[in-house]
C-alpha cells in the first residue's frame, strides 16, 4: 500500500503544530508564567524549550521520516537485527490511546461550553451560579458521554477523509482560524480599561516574583512545560515525519512548528491575563480558570457573548487538531501493523475510544470514590499523569539513546536523515550533548514530576 504524502509543506508544519498546540498552551502556560515571574520566566522556558524540546522533535521527526511508518512500526524497520528497541511501540501506542482516554471528555467539555456561550446560556449569571454549572456537569455523565460521543465522530469523520483531503484541509484552517482569533482576542483584552496592567504584569519581567517563587521552583516549572507542550515521547510527532519528503532538512521544520507552539502559548497570556486584571479577577489553573474564572469575565463583558464564543471556538479548534493529529496516529497503527484500510481503523478505534473514554466521564461522578492518586484525585489525573511524567519522558528518553547510540539506529545515520534536504543542519558537534546531557535533564524532569506529586508543598 503506497504510503499517503502531505499536500504542501504549509500543511506538515500546521498540522505538526496542531498536535503540540493543546489545552496546555492556553490554560497551563499562562498561569506557570504568571506564578513564576511573568517574563523572566517565559526567557527561561524558551531557553529549555531550545536546548531540550527541540532536539527530541528532530528525532522523532528522522525515526518517522527515515522509516515511513508510524510508532507501530518505525523501531521494527530502523532497529540492529536482534535489538529489542521495537518493544518501545507497545508504550508509545499505549500513550496516544491513554492520552485520547481523557483529552476527548475535555474536548466534550469545550464543545458544550461553546454552544452554550453562543446561545446565551450563561446571560444573567452571577459568579457562584456560573461555577455551580461546572460543578453541576460533572454529576451529568449522560451529558458529558454525549458531548464526548460526538467530539470522537467528528473528529474521526476529519480522518476518514484521509490524509491529504481531510486531516490536512481542514486542520490548516482550523489552525490559520486559531491563530487570527486568538490574535483578535488578545487586542480585545489589552483594550479593556484596565487591561494594561495585565499586559505590564505579563511582559515586564519581575525577577523579585521569580526569586519569591524560588529559582528551582521556577527552572523546573520551564523545564516542565518546555518538555510537555511538544508532545514529544510517544511518536505522535513522529507520524508526520513519515508524511513529508527530504526536500527540507527536519531542523528547520522542527524550529517552525516550536515557533507556533510558543507563540499560540504566549497570545493566550495575551487574552487572560488583561481580561483578568481588567475584571480584578485572580487567574487560576486548569478547569477553574476556562470553565469559571473565563465565562465570569466574559458575562460582565460588553459583546461578551461574541467574544465569550470565539474564545471557546479558539478552544475547540486547540483541542481538535491535537485529537484530529493523535487520532491520524492511532488509526497509521493499524494501517502499519494489520494492513487494514483506512475506513476500518477508523470504525474499529471510533468504538475502541469512545469506549475506552468512559472511565474519565464517570471518574467524576458514579466512580468519583476511586481517587487513585490521592484525596481528590480523579481517573483524569490518573491518565494524565501516567502519560505526561511517565510516557513523554520515558519515550522521549528512547528517542534519544535510538538515535545517538551504536546500539540503536545511531548518530550518522540521524544526521544523514535529518539534514536531507535544503534549510538549518542539525549541528554534529552536539554528540555529546545529546548523548549524555540531554538524558540527564530528562531524568531531572521525570524525578520532578514524582516529586511534585509526592510533596506538593515543596
Amino acid at each position: 500500500m503506497k504510503r499517503e504524502k502531505f499536500g504542501s509543506r504549509l500543511g506538515f508544519i500546521l498540522i505538526s503544530a496542531g498536535c503540540a498546540i493543546g489545552l496546555g498552551n492556553v490554560w497551563r502556560f499562562p498561569y506557570v508564567t504568571g506564578q513564576y515571574g511573568g517574563a523572566a520566566f517565559v526567557v527561561i522556558y524558551l531557553f529549555f524549550l531550545l536546548i531540550f524540546g527541540l532536539p527530541i522533535m528532530v528525532m522523532e521527526y528522522a525515526v518517522g521520516r527515515a522509516s515511513q511508518a508510524s510508532i507501530a512500526m518505525s523501531f521494527d524497520k530502523l532497529e540492529p537485527k536482534g535489538s529489542k528497541w521495537h518493544l518501545h511501540k507497545y508504550t508509545g501506542m499505549a500513550g496516544n490511546y491513554l492520552l485520547m482516554m481523557f483529552y476527548t471528555t475535555i474536548g466534550g467539555w469545550i464543545l458544550l461550553y461553546f454552544i452554550r456561550t453562543l446561545t446565551g446560556y450563561f446571560d444573567g449569571m452571577d459568579a457562584a451560579a456560573i461555577g455551580a454549572e461546572f460543578d453541576t456537569l460533572m454529576t451529568q455523565p449522560g451529558l458529558m458521554t454525549l458531548c464526548m460521543v460526538v467530539v470522537v465522530a467528528a473528529c474521526f469523520g476529519v480522518c476518514s477523509l484521509g490524509l491529504a483531503n481531510g486531516v490536512e484541509k481542514i486542520t490548516k484552517v482550523m489552525m490559520i482560524l486559531l491563530l487570527v482569533l486568538m490574535i483578535v482576542l488578545a487586542v480585545h483584552s489589552m483594550l479593556l480599561p484596565g487591561g494594561g496592567e495585565g499586559v505590564r504584569f505579563y511582559l515586564l519581567p519581575d525577577f523579585g516574583k521569580a526569586a519569591e517563587a524560588g529559582l528551582s521552583n521556577v527552572i523546573f516549572g520551564a523545564m516542565g512545560q518546555s518538555f510537555f507542550t511538544l508532545s514529544i515521547g510517544i511518536g505522535s510527532i513522529a507520524i508526520f515525519g513519515s508524511y513529508i519528503d527530504k526536500k527540507r532538512s527536519l531542523s528547520g521544520e522542527a524550529v517552525c512548528v516550536t515557533v507556533l507552539d510558543t507563540m499560540v502559548a504566549l497570545i493566550a497570556g495575551m487574552i487572560i491575563f488583561p481580561a483578568c486584571f481588567a475584571y480584578n479577577v485572580e487567574p487560576q489553573a486548569g478547569p477553574p480558570l476556562i470553565f469559571i474564572t473565563l465565562p465570569n469575565i466574559f458575562n460582565n463583558m460588553a459583546g461578551g457573548r461574541i467574544w465569550g464564543s470565539i474564545f471557546f471556538l479558539c478552544m475547540l479548534f486547540a483541542a481538535g487538531s491535537t485529537i484530529i493529529a493523535v487520532f491520524e496516529n492511532i488509526i497509521s497503527f493499524a494501517i502499519d501493523l494489520a494492513g487494514w484500510s483506512r475506513k476500518k481503523a477508523v470504525v474499529v478505534n471510533l468504538v475502541a475510544i469512545i469506549i475506552l473514554s468512559l472511565p474519565c466521564v464517570l471518574g467524576f461522578n458514579v466512580l468519583s470514590g476511586f481517587q487513585p492518586l490521592g484525596a481528590g484525585s480523579t481517573v483524569l489525573d490518573f491518565e494524565d499523569f501516567i502519560v505526561s511524567n511517565n510516557l513523554l519522558p520515558l519515550g522521549s528518553l528512547v528517542y534519544v539513546f535510538f538515535c545517538t547510540s551504536r546500539y540503536g539506529w545511531g548518530w550518522d545515520n540521524f544526521l544523514a536523515e535529518t539534514n536531507a534536504g535544503e534549510g538549518p543542519h542539525f549541528p554534529k558537534w552536539l554528540r555529546p550533548y545529546v548523548a549524555y546531557v540531554l538524558p540527564v535533564i530528562v531524568l531531572i524532569v521525570f524525578i520532578q514530576g514524582y516529586w511534585a506529586m509526592l510533596f506538593p508543598a515543596g
